[in-house]
């Protein structure tokens, strides 16, 4: 484990905040992401389906130091955490009726993947799993620029506390609020988060979550 790249420890200001807000510059990252909408914790639904697309592709380019393919520049890493980008119709998120959501689940890559590992990953991981739906996953590179983030620790319905702390950080340093607006290649930004803990295995009031949002 000493030797495997772990962002989260490498990279503290992004996935470690503090439990107040604090404004941050996100540079650009990798990723493999997969859109829809509908209510996240509606069983067998269409976003834990995109989670296990996630994950199987994740692991594929991780696992891939143990193939014939070697990638180039490959190095051990640690699988980054799950994250999402979330909106509603309109631009403030309605967290009391989540079938209303539209979600970006993704999960983060290593600098060495390219478009061209991506495509390999999604070759390789539908002959192990050819059940799931793997048309819906992108490789994509998102650049968030300016932002207001916080570490939320406990449930994912108490987030509205947590948001709104970030909302008068926003206020008071005279920040605007970015979310929905477009950037210059034609991307939309949103409500983000990080999740850092696995719910299946951790306490509701353990829970931790970084929040982020777009500002200008």
């Amino acid at each position: 484990m000493e030797n495997k790249l772990d962002y989260k420890k490498e990279f503290k200001a992004l996935y470690m905040p503090k439990r107040k807000p604090s404004l941050i510059e996100v540079p650009a990252m990798k990723f493999i992401m997969i859109d829809g909408k509908g209510d996240p914790n509606a069983e067998a639904g269409e976003y834990q389906a995109a989670l296990e697309v996630l994950y199987a592709l994740s692991y594929t380019i991780k696992m891939s130091k143990m193939g014939e393919n070697k990638i180039e520049g490959y190095f051990e890493y640690v699988v980054p955490p799950l994250e999402g980008l979330w909106r509603c119709k309109d631009s403030k998120i309605d967290f009391s009726d989540k079938s209303k959501f539209y979600w970006t689940a993704m999960i983060r890559q290593p600098e060495f993947v390219t478009k061209e590992v991506f495509n390999w990953a999604c070759l390789e991981a539908v002959k192990k799993k050819p059940k799931l739906d793997f048309s819906k996953a992108r490789f994509e590179t998102l650049k968030e620029g300016l932002c207001v983030q916080m570490m939320h620790v406990g449930p994912y319905d108490d987030e509205p506390e947590t948001v709104k702390q970030i909302e008068n950080y926003i206020k008071n340093n005279n920040l605007k609020n970015a979310i929905s607006t477009v950037n210059d290649d034609g991307s939309i930004r949103k409500h983000h988060e990080i999740y850092l803990s696995d719910p299946r295995k951790t306490e509701l009031q353990k829970l931790k979550t970084v929040l982020r949002v777009p500002v200008r």
